[in-house]
Order: C-alpha cells, then sequence, then structure tokens
C-alpha cells in the first residue's frame, strides 16, 4: 500500500470512527503479535467490554452503530485484528493458529490490566472470540455472537463463489458488489463502505483458519452465550446455525434477527437489537 492510499485509508477510518461517541480515545497495547490498537469508550468504572470484528475489510470502526448504547453499561474496548485492515501493528510474528488467536486475545487483556471481560463479537471475531471463551472460559464473563461464522455451521457454496474475485484480486468495485449482493441491496452507510474499499490494498496478513470447534467442547462451556443470527445471511443457513448453537450450547440464548443480512451487522442501529445486547449482558 502506498503512501498515498494509507492516508486515504486513515482519513475513511477516521471518519467512521467520528461516528463514534464524543469521549472515545485510542490506545496501543503491546502483544506477541504486535501493538494493538484498541478504541475505548463508557465509564471507566464500568465492567469491561472486549469487542471482535469481523475479517476482511471489517474494523473495530465497525461497531459504530452499537458502541454508544453498550457504553451506556459497559467501558467498552474495540480492537482491530492483528494484521488485518486497521490500525493494529504487526510484529515479527503473526498469528498462525487458533492457539495463538486466544494468545493474542490474552495479551490484549492483560495489557489493559482485565482480569475477566464480557466479549462480543461479529463473524469472524465471533469464531474467534468463541475458540478463545472455548480456552479460557475464566477470563470471559459473557459473550455474545453476532453471526457467528464457522462456529456452527459451514459457509454457502454461493457465498464463496460471490466472494472469491474479491479474495483473489482485491478492487473497490468488487468489494462493493459483494458487499450489495450480500446485503440485498440495502442501504448501507457510504462511510462504512468507504473504508471497506479503501482496504482493497491493504497489505493483510492470511487470516488464521480452523475447523469448527468441536461439540463436546461446546457442551462443556459454562459461559452464558448470546447468539443473534442475521435472517438475511448469505454467508450460512441462519436457522441451521441457531439450532445447532441451541442444541450444543447449555447456556445459550439463541434468536434470528429479521431484515437484516451478515455483513449489515454490526452497523445495523437498530434499538431492538441495541436492548437486547445490554439486557444480556446486564442480566443477573
Amino acid at each position: 500500500m502506498s503512501g498515498h492510499d494509507r492516508a486515504a485509508y486513515r482519513i475513511a477510518y477516521d471518519r467512521v470512527m467520528a461516528k463514534w461517541p464524543a469521549d472515545r480515545t485510542a490506545l496501543p497495547v503491546a502483544t506477541p503479535f504486535g501493538e494493538a490498537h484498541v478504541n475505548v469508550c463508557g465509564p471507566r468504572d464500568a465492567p469491561p467490554l472486549l469487542l471482535l470484528p469481523g475479517g476482511g475489510g471489517a474494523t473495530s470502526a465497525s461497531w459504530y452503530a452499537q458502541a454508544a448504547g453498550l457504553a451506556r453499561t459497559r467501558r467498552v474496548y474495540a480492537v482491530d485484528l492483528p494484521g488485518a485492515p486497521g490500525l493494529s501493528r504487526a510484529g515479527d510474528r503473526h498469528p498462525r493458529t487458533v492457539a495463538d488467536l486466544a494468545d493474542w486475545v490474552d495479551a490484549v487483556l492483560d495489557g489493559l490490566g482485565i482480569t475477566s471481560a464480557d466479549v462480543g463479537g461479529h463473524s469472524y471475531g465471533g469464531w474467534i472470540a468463541l475458540h478463545h471463551a472455548l480456552r479460557a472460559a475464566a477470563r470471559v464473563r459473557r459473550l455474545f455472537l453476532l453471526d457467528p461464522t464457522q462456529c456452527f455451521a459451514g459457509f454457502k457454496t454461493a457465498y464463496l463463489l460471490h466472494a472469491l474475485p474479491m479474495l483473489l484480486r482485491p478492487a473497490p468495485r468488487r468489494i462493493r458488489a459483494f458487499l450489495e449482493w450480500e446485503t440485498g441491496g440495502a442501504a448501507l452507510d457510504p462511510d462504512w463502505l468507504a473504508l471497506q474499499e479503501a482496504a482493497a490494498g491493504f497489505p493483510a496478513a492470511k487470516p488464521v483458519t480452523g475447523p469448527r470447534p468441536a461439540p463436546d467442547a461446546l457442551r462443556a462451556l459454562r459461559v452464558p452465550v448470546l447468539l443473534l443470527v442475521a435472517a438475511n445471511s448469505r454467508t450460512h443457513d441462519p436457522r441451521e446455525v441457531a439450532a445447532r448453537a441451541g442444541a450444543l450450547l447449555p447456556l445459550a440464548e439463541t434468536a434470528v434477527l429479521p431484515d437484516v443480512s451478515h455483513h449489515a451487522l454490526p452497523q445495523s442501529a437498530s434499538p431492538a437489537l441495541v436492548r437486547r445486547l445490554t439486557g444480556f449482558l446486564t442480566a443477573a
């Protein structure tokens, strides 16, 4: 990515971050995999909530529609993923395994001085969050997952075929076309869409992938989980995801969100969604 492209990317990133609450600050956190960029808002004495974004061009900025609502009852820490678009800085090492990603989450929490936290993840971020909870349940008080991928069901073939041109040769027009297809032509925030397009030339490392969590491990998880699946998601079968999660997770609450697609989350600012998340987080 050229210096000009980096400057354009930063401008696009900052435009979305301008939609966050006015008290938002940014913190650098050292990890074994480079410096994590963490956007923070909410009362300093509120319980901590760590937010993990989806993959691809998604970043912590993508939580802009939920940040203010969540920050009413939580100290929000939203982090850019290592080796992905965003403002986190790569180190000499890059995560290569699920264990590496779990260690990275632990390092972020340690760097923030947090022993345990509520955790939320969207898409690929939900996959990371769930794997971390399975490996470090004592550090996770409550976990919410927004249309998580590769956790309870695989990708639809049509989704992978539509994504392939964008993945092989990233370009703004291909990113826009893919997102317009997946969201069914829904109105998308133009600043958020511009940030996704600006990520086309970002020198991202190969993301960590792996199998879905083992059923026995999911059955043994004693962390309360809220799973919200997008009814219009073209990523996977939403009802299959909800049914499998409900059957495997002993402390799970599941629901299918109407009239929203996978990539329209979490930028959906539905008051009902905010109430659902905050109600779950603050439940006794």
